[in-house]
C-alpha cells in the first residue's frame, strides 16, 4: 500500500510539473510593495501601464479579460502586478490590497482604473462626427480625414501635464512626417487668439483645433487632461490613453 501510495504521489507531482503556467512570479513582492505609498506609486509609474494590450489574470491566476481586470480594480480590493513571464506577453495579476496598506495605495488606484476602464470601452467604437476648422481655418472633419491614421491630442493651455509632453509628441509626430496616411491634430479647449500667442513660444507638430472644451467634456466624455486617441483608417477607435509609451507602441502596432 506504501508503495502504491508514493507512485501515485510521484504520478501527481509530474503531472503537476507538466501544467506548470508560464505566466511567472510576480516581478515585485505584492506586499512589500505596499509598505510605502512612495513605494508603490514609483512601481506603479514605471512599470504598470493599464492602458497597454496586457493579458489579465485574476487573483486566482485564472485569465479574464481586460474590462474585467480594470472593473475588479475599482472596486479598491486589488493592485495589479506584472508577472516575470517567459513568454512575449505581459501578463498582469491582481493582488490583495493589505489591510495595513497606505490608503492613498487605495484611492490612487480606483481612480486610476476608472479612468482606464472609461477609456478602454471607447475603444472598437467609431470615433463621434466632428466638423471643425483649425487654427489657419482649415476644414477637419471625419470626412477630410477618410483613409488615414489620426492621432489626436486632447488638452489646454493651463495643464501643466499637457504642456511637459510637448517634447515628446513632437518627437513622435516628426517620426511620421513622411507619412501622408497619418495625420496628428490637437483637439484644445482654448481661444484663437489664446492658443496663437501660446503656440508662438511653445510650438506644437500637431495641428490644432481651437474651442473644442464642450465637444471634448460632452462628446468625447474626457476623464482627463491630456488624452490621446488612435483612430483606423476606417473611422473607428483603436486606443485611448494618457501614456505616451501606450501611444507609441498602438500607433507603430497601428501601422504596420
Amino acid at each position: 500500500m506504501k508503495k502504491i501510495f508514493c507512485l501515485l504521489f510521484l504520478a501527481i507531482a509530474l503531472s503537476s510539473c507538466g501544467q506548470k503556467s508560464d505566466y511567472g512570479e510576480p516581478k515585485v513582492n505584492p506586499i512589500e510593495i505596499q509598505k510605502t505609498f512612495m513605494n508603490w506609486w514609483t512601481f506603479y509609474y514605471n512599470e504598470i501601464l493599464l492602458s497597454s494590450d496586457f493579458k489579465a489574470l485574476d487573483e486566482n491566476s485564472k485569465p479574464i479579460s481586460k474590462e474585467a481586470f480594470l472593473t475588479k480594480l475599482t472596486d479598491g480590493k486589488f493592485i495589479p502586478i506584472e508577472l516575470d513571464s517567459t513568454t512575449n506577453n505581459t501578463y498582469y495579476k491582481l493582488f490583495a490590497i493589505e489591510s495595513t496598506s497606505d490608503s492613498s495605495i487605495k484611492a490612487t488606484i480606483v481612480e486610476r482604473a476608472f479612468s482606464e476602464l472609461q477609456n478602454y470601452k471607447k475603444e472598437g467604437k467609431p470615433f463621434p462626427p466632428f466638423s471643425f476648422k483649425d487654427l489657419s481655418g482649415n476644414l477637419i472633419s471625419n470626412e477630410t480625414m477618410k483613409g488615414k491614421v489620426i492621432v489626436i491630442k486632447c488638452w489646454f493651455i493651463h495643464c501643466v501635464a499637457c504642456i511637459e509632453e510637448f517634447p515628446q509628441v513632437n518627437a513622435l509626430a516628426n517620426r511620421y512626417k513622411n507619412r501622408s496616411d497619418v495625420q496628428f491634430i490637437s483637439f484644445a479647449e482654448d481661444s484663437p487668439a489664446q492658443l496663437k500667442a501660446f503656440l508662438t513660444k511653445k510650438p506644437l507638430q500637431y495641428t490644432t483645433v481651437p474651442n473644442l472644451k464642450m465637444y471634448m467634456n460632452e462628446v468625447l466624455q474626457i476623464n482627463g487632461f491630456p488624452t490621446h486617441f488612435i483612430i483606423n483608417k476606417e473611422g473607428k477607435i483603436v486606443k485611448v490613453t494618457s501614456s505616451l509609451k501606450s501611444l507609441e507602441v498602438a500607433l507603430a502596432e497601428e501601422l504596420k
